[in-house]
């Protein structure tokens, strides 16, 4: 399985550049070129799909915790809400999945949420904060 999150990442919430390098998946039997392009779709994806309450995505919120793609393409995601008693719990994985598979080249996603750690405001990037006017 190829993670496109790194230990910094899960940690930290999203980087400036969330993308990976091709070559940190030599070990996928999905070309370099292809998972680069997967890559950068998905999080272009997820940036799509946006908290009802808080005027930013899901992303840039730090809410996606670990994103992989496995060698048959099904991408596995593992995301958090911003509190354990959200009202979209049930909705927010599906939006993420239909999001996800709407990229050409995968065959499908599953999105689970986790609440390890507990997702905080520090996880926000710097665009998510300007967003919501925490800037």
């Amino acid at each position: 399985m190829t993670d496109t999150t790194t230990p910094e990442a899960a940690s930290t919430g999203p980087q400036a550049d969330p993308a990976p390098n091709a070559a940190d998946f030599e070990a996928s039997s999905i070309p370099p070129d292809e998972l680069e392009r997967l890559t950068g779709e998905i999080v272009a994806a997820l940036k799509s799909v946006y908290d009802p309450e808080i005027p930013a995505d899901i992303y840039e919120l730090g809410l996606i915790y670990k994103v992989e793609i496995d060698d048959d393409r099904h991408v596995n995601v593992d995301m958090t809400l911003t509190a354990p008693g959200c009202p979209v719990a049930g909705e927010m994985p599906i939006w993420v999945e239909n999001a996800i598979t709407s990229v050409p080249g995968l065959s499908g996603a599953t999105a689970t949420v986790v609440f390890d750690p507990m997702w905080t405001p520090e996880r926000m990037s710097e665009e998510a904060k300007v967003a919501i006017g925490w800037w």
